[in-house]
């Protein structure tokens, strides 16, 4: 398994997420996971919904083209991003290091 997959016309991505963080970024791969700081705070659903922004941000896609689909109340997420228009520079960076290390990654979920 590795961090990221393609179904359909989304991306599925494994996410490790730091709350409180001085700010929103992709700070590599831990793991399995991508690691993604997050300034807001793990309470009320700020930081899932932090998550939610920064990442319609980085993929060009409006924050109803995000959905969690497992981790909503833990650190460990599961994000599908439907039909991204852009694939952020970090996506191949960090797979083509993965990829390194571990098998290549798994085109469909």
């Amino acid at each position: 398994m590795t961090w990221f997959c393609q179904e359909q016309n989304a991306l599925i991505l494994e996410i490790a997420v730091q709350p409180r963080a001085s700010r929103n970024e992709v700070a590599g791969v831990r793991g399995e996971r991508l690691k993604l700081r997050i300034t807001a705070p793990p309470v009320d659903g700020k930081a899932n919904g932090e998550i939610i922004r920064f990442l319609a941000g980085e993929f060009r896609v409006p924050k109803s083209h995000l959905t969690i689909l497992s981790g909503e109340r833990g650190r460990n997420k599961r994000i599908r991003v439907r039909a991204p228009r852009v694939f952020p520079a970090w996506l191949s960076s960090l797979s083509n290091a993965s990829r390194k290390n571990s098998a290549p990654p798994v085109s469909e979920c």
